[in-house]
């Protein structure tokens, strides 16, 4: 798999890379990959992503200015709201103060918002008022905290995204109508990125929630400068979250046969589930815990649960291992007389990313002095976890590095408060506002992004059909 945009600063005008990054993770993958990534290297090659580089992030007053109000508005307001959501953390679907901390500032900065979107409570939108016709650009603010044992905490850095995202929106609100430039700014606030169910942004994008966004851009922390290359895939891999829920009858333990034992049915469905592990292919992940277990020892449990989440690298044989898993429950259910529930949740899907954002949004965060730059790109992946929103809208996560610590640490909760993390906050900030206005006000900007974006998600759709072709299920006949 091969690529002409990997590396490249501002003022280097064609690189290629060296080494792969591959989305497609398993020899099954690749050569099912091979004709289109073939097709996307020639597609990548047409659009010149390095001399589109150079051009934009080259010398520009009036871009500058708006960048330098969005790092104004992050040293001397937004920095302190960043470290106020830190040291309040709010697990997903209960970011109530959070919210209102952001909500707030935006209505003082003439934007309607509109809270309790899509049927979500902390979900929100926010239009600015004096909107002027497209390119409409769309900014993901994210702001729970993890669940941990010690309580919730900000160890994902989320604390900052909604900060982040708000310095870009207002500095290019402001922009937009202090020059009379054609377009719209959107903020889409997105809760519970780190919980299922619901996906949040997928909820919201079913409910037409982001319609008419032509980019979308949100920060993430991270503990390298980095972007994806361009291609369709997933950091974490094809989720399905699914819950069984097992139903028994209760009796006292010493005359259990006069009950249904639930508990036994959700030990049985993990013991299928290993038995069954030859069967499917070793790339496989299936991650399940017991959330119901009975209440007391003397009474058979008739309630039982258990949470999964099954992955995969593609989507496609993911649905045969969830099957298997399904089966697996039926079958416990069925050998302890119990019967179970089957709730598939959530999922995350591989998304679309693009070399047209990615290369210009690296080289701005390191034109800004973001540290622990990446020369090479990681694997392609969507801007967004569930893939959902990436796969139909192009866009870009900013990503300079604001941690020395790895995700979901306490050591990465504690650098929200420190320099570290202020100044990658305020990279993202002005890197996000850079790329903004430079899709706001150039026009052949636009259409080298949708040109890419649009010949991806073809390519990505051969991609499934081929492998739906290789991924065939065995033909077992009816013993004799």
């Amino acid at each position: 798999m091969r690529f002409t945009v990997a590396g490249i600063g501002s003022i280097v005008l064609a690189c290629i890379l060296a080494s792969p990054a591959h989305a497609q993770e398993t020899p099954t993958e690749r050569e099912a990959a091979r004709a289109m990534l073939d097709r996307m290297a020639a597609l990548e090659q047409s659009l010149d992503v390095p001399g589109l580089v150079a051009r934009l992030t080259g010398p520009n007053a009036e871009r500058d200015r708006v960048v330098a109000r969005a790092k104004e508005l992050m040293d001397k307001e937004l920095l302190a709201m960043a470290d106020d959501i830190a040291t309040h953390p709010e697990i997903g679907f209960q970011e109530k103060r959070s919210i209102q901390k952001l909500t707030d500032y935006l209505k003082q900065h003439d934007f309607d918002v509109q809270i309790g979107v899509a049927g979500l409570d902390t979900a929100f939108v926010a239009k600015y008022r004096r909107n002027n016709g497209a390119p409409t650009l769309g900014i993901i603010l994210e702001y729970d905290a993890l669940r941990g044992t010690k309580g919730a905490f900000h160890g994902d850095q989320h604390s900052a995204q909604g900060p982040v995202g708000i310095a870009a929106a207002v500095a290019l609100a402001e922009f937009l109508t202090r020059t009379h430039t054609a377009g719209s700014v959107v903020v889409y606030g997105t809760p519970g990125e780190e919980m299922m169910p619901p996906n949040a942004k997928t909820v919201m994008h079913e409910a037409g929630v982001f319609k008419g966004a032509d980019v979308i851009v949100r920060s993430h922390s991270s503990s390298t400068t980095a972007r994806p290359a361009a291609g369709f895939g997933t950091c974490c891999m094809n989720i399905d979250g699914v819950k069984y829920t097992f139903s028994g009858a209760p009796a006292h333990q010493l005359t259990s046969w006069n009950g249904r034992n639930a508990l036994e049915g959700v030990i049985h469905l993990f013991e299928n589930i290993d038995s069954v592990r030859s069967s499917i292919r070793p790339e496989a992940r299936i991650q399940g815990v017991i959330t119901e277990g009975g209440a007391a020892p003397n009474v058979t449990p008739d309630r039982t649960a258990a949470d999964f989440y099954i992955r995969y690298p593609d989507e496609v044989y993911l649905e045969q291992v969830t099957e298997f898993v399904d089966n697996a429950a039926k079958a416990a259910a069925l050998s302890t007389g119990t019967k179970v529930k089957i709730d598939h949740y959530g999922k995350a899907r591989d998304g679309i990313g693009s070399a047209t954002l990615a290369e210009v949004g690296f080289a701005y965060m390191k034109k800004f002095g973001a540290t622990n730059a990446q020369a090479v790109p990681g694997k392609p992946q969507g801007y967004e976890e569930t893939g959902s929103v990436s796969r139909d809208i192009p866009g870009l996560g900013f990503q300079a590095q604001s941690s020395t610590a790895p995700n979901h640490t306490y050591e990465m909760d504690a650098e929200n408060l420190t320099a570290i993390g202020h100044t990658g906050f305020t990279i993202d900030a002005e890197a996000m506002t850079a790329l903004l206005v430079d899709f706001a006000t150039h026009a052949d900007y636009r259409a080298a992004v949708k040109k890419e974006f649009d010949g991806i998600k073809v390519l990505f759709g051969e991609y499934q059909t081929a492998l739906k072709q290789v991924y065939t299920v065995p033909a077992v006949s009816d013993p004799k």
